[in-house]
């Protein structure tokens, strides 16, 4: 079991720009892709960007490619989503999750993956 605990949200004013981490701890985190999403009061859940098991590829969400950019630290198992140019509609719960079934590339849908973080509040507001 992976447990996730995802860090980094907060207030920011449009045009702004936010870091959330993604920490890992259990079974081996360097094994598997992670993916970001994130959730507005009264929408699904929205996927956003899923990274491999070494950072090799990436697969965006059309929504966020140019500003969102995912990596990872394997050694730190953490993963990061740096986002800028936030917006308004930005505003959500961001979640990260880990795929330890082994989808087929790319896992973009909730349902391929295992294990969740909690989620961090990301609003974005003058």
């Amino acid at each position: 079991q992976v447990q996730l605990v995802e860090t980094g949200g907060g207030l920011v004013q449009p045009g702004g720009s936010l870091r959330l981490s993604c920490i890992a701890s259990g079974r081996t985190f360097g094994d598997y892709a992670v993916g970001w999403f994130r959730q507005a009061p009264g929408k699904e859940r929205e996927f956003l960007v899923t990274i491999s098991w070494n950072g090799g590829s990436k697969y965006y969400a059309d929504s966020v490619k140019a500003r969102f950019t995912v990596s990872r630290d394997n050694g730190k198992n953490t993963v990061f989503l740096q986002m800028n140019s936030l917006q308004p509609e930005d505003t959500a719960v961001y979640y990260c999750a880990v795929d330890t079934s082994y989808s087929p590339w790319p896992p973009r849908n909730p349902r391929d993956f295992t294990s969740w973080g909690q989620g961090t509040q990301v609003t974005v507001s003058s």
